[in-house]
C-alpha cells in the first residue's frame, strides 16, 4: 500500500486549503437545516454580501443580496474607518508600550514603586472604560483609538519589560568593560534582545486592535463594519453579522503578514528552528 502523504512545511498549504474546504463544505451542509441557517447562516449568503459589499452597481451576486442597509452600505468608507482606528491603535499602543517597557526594565526604582499599579491597570476590564472615553474623546474614531491603545500597550509593556530583563549579564558585562555608555547599551544590547520579543507581541496586538475598534464601534459609533455588524444584529440578520466577521478576520490577517513581513526583515540574524537543528 502506498504510504500515506503526511504534513509537512513544503504541503502545509495544501492541507490548510484542503481543511478550509472541509469546514465551508460542512457549514453549507449543516445550513441547510432551517434552524442551523438561522443562527450560524448560510455561506453561499454570506460570501454574497461580501460580493455585495466589494463589487461597485450591483451585477451578478451582487443583484441578489443588495437587499436592506447591509446590503447598500459604503463598505469602503465604514471599512476605511475600522481600519484608521485599527492602525491607530496599533501604532500608538506599540510605541507607548515600548517606551514605558525599556523605562521600567531600565530604571528599578520606578519599577518597584509602579509594579502594583501596572498590575492593577492590566487587570481592569477594559471594556468598561469605553463610556469613559466616550465622554472624554466624543463618539468620533478617538474613543475607539484610546480603548484599543488599551488592549495593545499592555502586551507590547510586558514583552518588553520582560525582553530587556532577560538580556544576558554576560553580554552586558562585556559590553561595559568595552566602554559603552548608557545610549550605546539601549541600542546594541538592550533594543536587540528586546525586538524578538517585541515582534513576538506584535502578532497578537494586530488582533487586539481590530477587537478594541470593533467593540468601540459597538458601544457608540455611525461608522466602521462593527456598526454595520451591530445594525445587522438588530434585524437578525446573521448573514451579514458573519460576513463582518469575516471582513474583519481577513483584514486582520493581512495586517499580520505584513508585521510577519517587516519581522524577517529586520530579524534576517536570528537562525530558524530548521536551520538551528541543523547546526
Amino acid at each position: 500500500m502506498p504510504e500515506m502523504i503526511k504534513p509537512n512545511e513544503r504541503n502545509a498549504r495544501y492541507w490548510q486549503l484542503a481543511l478550509l474546504i472541509v469546514l465551508l463544505l460542512a457549514w453549507h451542509l449543516a445550513s441547510r437545516n432551517s434552524n442551523v441557517a438561522f443562527f450560524f447562516g448560510q455561506p453561499v449568503q454570506v460570501f454574497g454580501r461580501i460580493w455585495s459589499w466589494f463589487m461597485p452597481f450591483g451585477f451578478g451576486p451582487n443583484a441578489l443580496f443588495a437587499e436592506g442597509l447591509a446590503g447598500n452600505a459604503d463598505i469602503y468608507v465604514h471599512l476605511g474607518v475600522t481600519l484608521l482606528e485599527t492602525l491607530l491603535a496599533f501604532g500608538l499602543g506599540t510605541v507607548l508600550g515600548m517606551a514605558f517597557g525599556l523605562w521600567l526594565a531600565l530604571s528599578p526604582v520606578a519599577s518597584l514603586i509602579l509594579d502594583p499599579y501596572i498590575k492593577a491597570a492590566n487587570s481592569m476590564p477594559r471594556v468598561i472604560l469605553a463610556p469613559i472615553f466616550g465622554l472624554w474623546f466624543g463618539l468620533g474614531i478617538w474613543s475607539k483609538v484610546a480603548l484599543a491603545v488599551t488592549l495593545v500597550f499592555f502586551i507590547v509593556f510586558f514583552n518588553v519589560y520582560q525582553g530587556v530583563r532577560e538580556v544576558s549579564p554576560v553580554v552586558l558585562a562585556n559590553a561595559k568593560m568595552l566602554g559603552a555608555n548608557q545610549r550605546q547599551l539601549l541600542r546594541t544590547v538592550y533594543l536587540p534582545s528586546a525586538t524578538s520579543w517585541v515582534f513576538s507581541s506584535l502578532h497578537t496586538s494586530v488582533g487586539l486592535a481590530f477587537v478594541g475598534a470593533v467593540v468601540g464601534e459597538y458601544l457608540g459609533s455611525a461608522r466602521g463594519v462593527g456598526y454595520l455588524i451591530l445594525q445587522a444584529e438588530g434585524t437578525f440578520d446573521v448573514n451579514t453579522v458573519f460576513a463582518g466577521i469575516l471582513v474583519l478576520t481577513a483584514f486582520a490577517l493581512v495586517l499580520d503578514a505584513v508585521v510577519g513581513m517587516i519581522e524577517r526583515r529586520l530579524m534576517t540574524w536570528q537562525p530558524r528552528a530548521g536551520e538551528t537543528e541543523k547546526l
